[in-house]
């Protein structure tokens, strides 16, 4: 059975805060046994570095190991301009 979860960060997501949102969510990945979808709610991110794309990246492979998937909702234009310009939206599945 496939559970659904979801996660939304606000604000900025970089190396200032990008240990608090990857414990935040591999503890989502972690709780549940099983398959599970993990949403990550992008609406009211506002700012994304290679250090929050990792933390991103660090989900989606804990998620894949449980035989679960991470997936990117609603980011903002300058968001998924990061997400494309990286190749995130090639590799997670991103929801616009």
């Amino acid at each position: 059975m496939t559970t659904a979860k979801s996660y939304k960060p606000v604000g900025r997501l970089d190396g200032d805060n990008a240990a608090t949102h990857e414990q935040a969510l591999l503890a989502l990945v972690n709780e549940s046994e099983g398959a599970q979808q993990i949403t990550v709610d992008l609406s009211e991110l506002n700012y994304i570095s290679s250090a929050g794309l990792r933390v991103l990246l660090v989900a989606a492979k804990a998620a894949k190991r449980k035989g679960g998937t991470v997936v990117l909702s609603a980011p903002k234009t300058s968001i998924l301009e990061v997400l494309k310009i990286s190749g995130f939206d090639k590799i997670l599945q991103v929801q616009a």
